[in-house]
């Protein structure tokens, strides 16, 4: 019966923040509209300033509701997930506790290495099918030699099926390696994008060559195929001009890369000159990444020793098929900064909406794992209330 309500008082305030955010979120639509009218607002565009923004919305809503010692537990998911964990360690007078959900939290600088989101994504598809694997890691040679081909690109055009004539053969490179990564990120039941993608190529007619295998998966891709035709088009470093490409050119520099030929996927460290150059022509001002901003600002090197010290209350919740688990928190810290995955889960699994005929045993055991650890946390908070009242 205990166990019971206080599931329902973790419903009730999951409800509670979720106005909070939907709130939050109304008030910051209407400000990124003014966001890109002139250069100076785009400093505001920050992780820091978006945790005091949370931490004003969240006392002026208790305030209003006259709910002061009504306990707020903050919930994201990838880059909110960031901030959820980075919000209890900022603010915590303002929330009792967080859960980080997919949070790559140390993919920073060197701490995580820069091929891990790339190896994790490579995992995936060679633990589904070994030929599926295979045939993807041979597919960039052979772009190549048949590009190399008098009228090479109107061969891989047909073959792929493009709608616009292909520029290079990079951008069908760059083009199938989003497809690829995307796939495995969102590795997700009931979708299950890699076992689908894979299943088109192991499938095709024996004796079909390596470049019409990958061409069945693309058109059996439930992400980006399907349809009369594909629109392959090169990408840049950052992909237009927005709230996170900013934060990524600026404080959240994510050095992704492949320096390693332990993977599916071609050869291509990540350059900060580079990615330096593009963030400057995408925003058209003078951009200076700070690579090493975030770990120096919320911590990541020696984060063990450091959290638990004086951390508490935070959940790091990931799936081990999710590339970027390679830059999360994957055991606990202490008794009260834990870390709780799955081994088949991908990205943001645990805080989707339920889905009762295709949640699977271990997700309902993931989910209620946290939901029992919140529930302690709510108990403590309300039995140290009750004391601090009574005297």
């Amino acid at each position: 019966m205990q166990v019971k309500r206080q599931t329902y008082l973790v419903m009730f305030f999951m409800l509670i923040l979720l106005l909070i955010l939907l709130l939050v979120s109304k008030v910051y639509y209407c400000m990124l509209r003014e966001t890109y009218q002139n250069g100076s607002t785009l400093g505001y565009l920050s992780s820091e300033q978006a945790l005091a923004d949370y931490a004003q919305v969240i006392t002026d809503v208790k305030k209003n509701l006259s709910a002061l010692n009504s306990p707020v537990i903050a919930v994201g998911a990838s880059y909110g997930g960031m901030l959820a964990s980075w919000f209890r360690l900022k603010y915590p007078h303002i929330i009792i506790g967080a859960l980080a959900s997919s949070a790559p939290i140390l993919y920073f600088e060197d701490i995580t290495p820069q091929h891990g989101y790339h190896a994790v994504a490579s995992r995936d598809f060679r633990n589904t099918s070994e030929s599926c694997y295979n045939t993807i890691k041979q597919s960039w040679s052979e772009i190549d030699r048949v590009a190399a081909e008098t009228n090479g690109l109107v061969t891989l055009g047909n073959i792929f099926n493009a709608c616009t004539p292909l520029n290079s053969s990079q951008e069908l490179k760059d083009y199938l390696t989003i497809i690829y990564l995307v796939s495995a990120q969102y590795d997700n039941p009931p979708d299950y994008f890699v076992e689908n993608l894979c299943k088109a190529i192991d499938g095709a007619p024996q004796g079909t060559d390596v470049l019409a295998r990958i061409a069945v998966g693309l058109n059996a891709s439930i992400i980006f195929g399907q349809g009369s035709c594909h629109y392959i088009v090169e990408p840049e470093t950052v992909y237009r001009q927005s709230s996170w490409s900013w934060q990524t050119c600026t404080e959240m520099v994510i050095p992704r890369g492949v320096d390693t030929n332990e993977t599916m996927f071609e050869f291509s460290p990540f350059d900060l000159n580079k990615f330096t150059k593009a963030c400057q022509e995408v925003f058209g001002i003078t951009v200076i990444p700070r690579p090493g901003w975030a770990p120096v600002q919320y911590g990541g090197r020696n984060i063990k020793s450091a959290l638990e010290n004086f951390a508490s209350n935070i959940i790091f919740s990931n799936g081990f098929r999710d590339p970027w688990s390679a830059g999360g928190i994957l055991k606990d810290i202490s008794d009260t900064v834990v870390a709780i995955h799955t081994d088949q889960g991908a990205h943001c699994l645990d805080v989707l909406s339920p889905n009762a005929t295709s949640d699977p045993a271990w997700l309902l055991a993931q989910r209620d794992k946290e939901i029992q650890v919140i529930a302690f946390w709510l108990a403590e908070y309300y039995a140290k209330l009750a004391t601090n009242t009574a005297n």
